[in-house]
């Protein structure tokens, strides 16, 4: 189980950054491009907030990530499905995910830019990084999922929908839940370093780069903040929504 995350454990981490960046300031020249303070990190946001740009760049780019991320998801959970019956798909698809798993991103997303454009890059690369996870974890619950219930529902000849939703659905939903979790955090790094490199405009990624350009280690930071804001807010949204459906399913 994942560590939580104490106020007083932050508040250490936020104090070490801050006395980080005072002494790098200290000591040497221009250290504030070197490492910016959570201080002017968090003033540098509130700059941006009221901005329509920011609220743009948020959008499109949670709509291509978190996109890419549901659409990874329906396919992931379908192909498990298909699968978990069927030993000649199971072996079929084990080559490419196997590939997604140990390729590093940086090249899926070089490669990608030759076919795709840099506003669907994002969509695509999210997606690709969700899919084993998601596909493996789901595939192993469908696998444990208690042969004696199943028996009796044969014998019973309950109706595949009713299995679906009382024997499968409860047993494999702990599975689901627990790669969805991570994928949500590989998505948005990944998807995060395909605007990077692709630079769609209008894009958080293309902001992180204008910040490293400019050198606006303030702007950096905020952005970085952004992201992580993001991805624990959709991460909280999507699993109390798979908790809800884990909860109707029990009933």
């Amino acid at each position: 189980m994942a560590a939580k995350l104490r106020p007083w454990s932050v508040a250490l981490w936020l104090l070490a950054w801050q006395g980080g960046s005072l002494a790098l300031r200290a000591a040497v020249p221009h250290g504030a491009l070197l490492l910016a303070s959570p201080v002017q990190a968090a003033l540098r946001l509130l700059e941006l907030l009221p901005s329509p740009a920011f609220w743009q760049a948020v959008g499109n780019s949670s709509a291509r990530i978190f996109g890419g991320f549901l659409l990874s998801c329906t396919l992931a959970v379908l192909l498990a499905a298909l699968a978990a019956g069927r030993p000649w798909l199971e072996d079929l698809l084990a080559p490419p995910v196997a590939v997604v798993k140990a390729v590093p991103v940086a090249s899926f997303i070089i490669l990608a830019l030759v076919w795709l454009d840099a506003r669907s890059l994002s969509l695509f690369i999210s997606g690709l990084m969700v899919f084993p996870p998601v596909y493996l974890n789901v595939l192993e619950g469908l696998r444990r999922t208690d042969g004696h219930l199943l028996e009796l529902a044969r014998v019973y000849r309950i109706p595949l929908r009713r299995q679906v939703w009382g024997i499968y659905l409860p047993q494999v939903l702990p599975y689901f839940r627990s790669a969805a979790s991570l994928a949500l955090g590989l998505c948005w790094k990944a998807g995060a370093a395909a605007e990077v490199i692709g630079l769609p405009a209008g894009t958080i990624g293309e902001r992180l780069y204008t910040a490293k350009v400019y050198l606006q280690t303030p702007d950096l930071f905020a952005w970085t903040a952004v992201i992580l804001l993001l991805a624990a807010a959709f991460e909280r949204l999507f699993l109390a929504a798979a908790d809800a459906l884990a909860g109707k399913a029990g009933r």
